[in-house]
């Protein structure tokens, strides 16, 4: 019985060439959208090269000290010497990472100005981030208590500054008339991650702006590793207790805020301007809100063409009615035409998908950035797409089982 509902299905959708095409190019259109955008949002959240240790890590971004009575606040990434004697200090973490924002240097190749973005880092942060090292290796610790101009560069940076594929390692790099001895070269880094991103990477020792910032607030960042994934509850709790402990650096400042969460709800706190409170769930709900709206586009846009159709086909369902056809039956077959037209546009829009990002892959929008598609997001996808594929089916399904004999052969 079903092989037969497919044949009269697929012979259907044939003979109504016109009706088919605007169908399936609502529901594969709407997919591959989704798929892309779902691909983006993936490679912002999911653990990847070279910050793979994401489910035991903790991230902060900002310090924020207040003076309630003058309503004055300050609010900003901490200074080294902060991160080193109140977080780098705690017990819990394995590894530390501090790391300053990024910031542009300026060096000159063949008379052609290039950009190169520098980030300080203390050597936890080869211990946290997995880098992988094309030659060389990263500086280390004696380096850096001793302020030696060595330098950790991308491999992008390499063949731009050196040429293509050329050895870097042991050669001098000179960028804002300061010249560094490069230690090792790492594979690129991704923009989007914004812990690790840089094309140059130096001790922090180098820079005498920094290591004379005795204050609290200034151009660093930290992660926290912890020994595994079980650890992380306690190291935030000693994270907090470590931030109540840390005196006011003035005397108007009363208060002051600082968390280390996991990446994705520091990464929501960014994304949504909120500094002091969760936005996962939000951006959950927002998330989920486009979701729905986008599949719901394609399932009115059928039902309205399904209804359509049904008028078409008055004819087909009074005689199939006066030889005997359930309403059942008739109901049925319909949603499995509606079935089967919705697995073929979704099919189609997963080839589109991966032919939209393999595009967006070789013209490196994002320098980096690298998009895949998640499977099980992917086979989410396909379900929730047969579902309101189903559901688009049922209410027209319904108004034809409804249709009396006599209405429906009105037009034979």
């Amino acid at each position: 019985m079903l092989r037969n509902y497919i044949k009269i299905a697929i012979a259907v959708l044939k003979r109504r060439k016109f009706f088919t095409f605007i169908s399936l190019f609502g529901i594969s259109f709407s997919l591959a959208i989704l798929m892309v955008l779902t691909s983006v949002m993936d490679h912002l959240v999911s653990a990847s090269y070279p910050d793979v240790h994401r489910e035991r890590s903790l991230y902060s971004m900002t310090l924020k000290l207040t003076d309630p009575k003058e309503q004055g606040q300050r609010t900003g990434p901490f200074s080294y010497h902060f991160l080193h004697t109140y977080v780098e200090s705690m017990k819990t973490p394995e590894a530390v990472a501090i790391s300053s924002v990024f910031t542009p240097s300026n060096t000159y190749v063949n008379n052609q100005k290039l950009v190169i973005d520098i980030k300080y880092t203390n050597a936890g942060f080869w211990r946290v981030l997995q880098f992988r090292f094309l030659e060389g290796k990263p500086y280390t610790q004696a380096q850096i208590d001793a302020g030696e101009r060595v330098a950790v560069i991308t491999e992008h940076t390499r063949d731009r500054y050196f040429g293509k594929g050329v050895s870097a390692a042991g050669k001098i790099l000179e960028t804002d008339n300061v010249q560094y001895r490069v230690a090792g070269v790492v594979q690129s880094v991704p923009v989007t991650q914004i812990f690790a991103y840089a094309d140059m990477f130096l001790p922090w020792t180098v820079s005498a702006q920094h290591t004379g910032n005795k204050g609290y607030n200034g151009m660093f960042i930290p992660i926290l590793l912890a020994p595994s994934k079980e650890d992380v509850p306690a190291m935030q709790a000693e994270y907090a207790h470590q931030m109540s402990k840390v005196p006011m650096p003035h005397e108007h400042f009363t208060e002051m805020e600082s968390f280390a969460k996991p990446y994705l709800t520091t990464f929501t706190r960014m994304l949504l301007g909120k500094h002091n409170s969760d936005g996962t769930s939000k951006l959950m709900i927002y998330l989920g809100a486009f979701l729905l709206f986008f599949m719901l586009l394609p399932t009115l846009n059928l039902v309205n063409l399904n209804l359509s159709r049904i008028l078409e086909r008055a004819s087909e369902i009074g005689v199939r009615k006066a030889f005997g056809a359930s309403s059942g039956t008739l109901v049925i077959q319909f949603i499995v035409e509606n079935v089967i037209l919705t697995l073929i546009g979704g099919l189609i829009g997963v080839v589109l998908s991966f032919a939209v990002i393999a595009i967006l892959n070789q013209a490196e929008l994002l320098s980096h950035v690298h998009l895949a598609l998640n499977y099980k997001v992917l086979g989410v996808s396909l379900v929730l797409c047969l579902f309101f594929g189903c559901m688009s089916g049922v209410y027209p399904a319904w108004r034809m089982s409804r249709m009396q004999i006599a209405t429906a052969l009105k037009n034979v």
